[in-house]
């Protein structure tokens, strides 16, 4: 049996960013699923590579080409390289003669755009990052969302802010309050990416902004890290990432068999979208009512009572209740208890561990009080929903690789190019 040619193929990806990580997945699926033999390069920090990397002795590259250093360090390799990247509107944007795989910046904001519109609201504004050659990709999200905007014949409001630093976090953080005070309530902020959403969710947490009800929130890459670090769930659009490094390897499998795919572009939509609390908008309510649930769903889970929330809308127990009841037809009560069960779903759903622990972590003050909670309101305990979670998550996982396995190996000198290329 004749084993398959090894090759040295080099991946310039920044690992230090979710996107990145993400794409280098997608890459590891399409090995995994194929006969392809490579033996791969990965810097944690793409740039270590860079300095001389036309002279690298190898037989193939993947890089990131959002960065403008990456496409000038490479315009001397004679390599095959495959680019990834963002779409872009201008033709002029794409590199020249270098197969180009992309997220689909339009289709990304189109889609936090439609589930805003779905969630009742009819004004929006888009958190975007300073000008620069390195955040084009976010320049590219800014001008479809201002372009959605013109088609809804709706004002375009768009802030940029300024790019972070520990010298300037603070004055950061009041210029993005004052813009929020600014913006017409309620309202849907797009962020470019998750970490730009979180900046905001802090900034809208120190003014007292209520979120959702004053502010729904979405950002952009679906990041693990984003959620854990902002106290009330962060939506966000998921991106096709996984998608696009297998299509970068597939096209890099093929060049190394022969094929010429000089202009070829191919847009990868979104996977879709993940809804978390910050963007689950409900409109109509009263102000106290909005303020009250601002309030339980940073801190339902330190067990706050229903006279601390009281107090810090700043009416009466019994006048809160009332508004309660006539709007969501439940108690203050109720409502911090629902968000301590969705917290213990959360954690149940994606970590193994002791039940005791869940329930101090959510702010039950028993784990007898937590079984009874679960019984009562899903009809199981903690430890079947937990058993339950655990394996839809393995059946989804066994799905995803079967569907892997069953997909044809790619014998690349004979795969027709046309079926996955867009030449430009």
């Amino acid at each position: 049996m004749k084993l398959p040619t090894e090759h040295k193929i080099a991946l310039l990806f920044n690992g230090n960013k979710i996107y990145d990580r993400e794409i280098i997945a997608g890459i590891g699926a399409y090995l995994n699923s194929t006969r392809v033999s490579w033996d791969l390069y990965l810097e944690e920090d793409f740039r270590c590579r860079l300095p001389g990397i036309e002279r690298w002795r190898g037989d193939g590259i993947i890089a990131d080409f959002d960065d403008p250093a990456v496409c000038e360090a490479l315009a001397r390799s004679t390599l095959p390289v495959v680019a990834v990247g963002g779409s872009y509107q201008d033709e002029a944007g794409y590199p020249a003669r270098v197969p180009y795989v992309a997220t689909d910046n339009f289709k990304l904001i189109k889609l936090a755009y439609d589930h805003l519109i779905e969630a009742g609201l009819s004004r929006f504004a888009c958190f975007s990052l300073p000008e620069a050659d390195v955040n084009r990709w976010a320049q590219q999200r800014e001008q479809a969302f201002c372009a959605l905007m013109r088609r809804d014949h709706i004002t375009p409001l768009v802030y940029r802010g300024v790019s972070t630093s520990a010298p300037s976090w603070d004055e950061a953080v009041e210029q993005q309050i004052a813009w929020l005070h600014s913006l017409p309530k309620p309202i849907g902020i797009i962020a470019v990416s998750d970490a730009r959403a979180r900046q905001l969710m802090q900034a809208c947490m120190r003014a007292g902004i209520a979120v959702p009800e004053q502010v729904a929130l979405i950002g952009i890459d679906n990041d693990p890290l984003a959620r854990m670090l902002t106290r009330i769930p962060l939506s966000s659009v998921i991106q096709g990432t996984h998608e696009m490094g297998r299509t970068a390897a597939h096209l890099l499998h093929q060049m190394l068999n022969g094929a010429r795919l000089d202009g070829t572009r191919i847009l990868v939509p979104p996977a879709g979208l993940n809804v978390l609390a910050s963007s689950s908008h409900q409109p109509g309510h009263h102000p106290q009512v909005m303020q009250a649930r601002h309030f339980i769903r940073q801190y339902a889970c330190q067990g706050i009572k229903t006279d601390q929330v009281a107090d810090y809308v700043g009416v009466s127990r019994s006048s809160l209740e009332a508004r309660f009841r006539q709007e969501l037809g439940r108690s203050v009560h109720d409502e911090i208890l629902h968000f301590k069960l969705d917290a213990a779903k959360a954690i149940l759903a994606r970590e193994p561990g002791n039940i005791a622990d869940v329930a101090v972590r959510c702010g039950f003050t028993t784990v007898q009080y937590l079984h009874a909670v679960f019984k009562r309101e899903l009809g199981c305990t903690p430890r079947e929903y937990q058993e339950r979670a655990a394996a839809d998550a393995a059946a989804a996982s066994a799905a995803a690789v079967a569907a892997a396995a069953a997909a044809p190996a790619i014998d690349a000198a004979v795969a027709p190019v046309a079926l996955v290329t867009t030449p430009s």
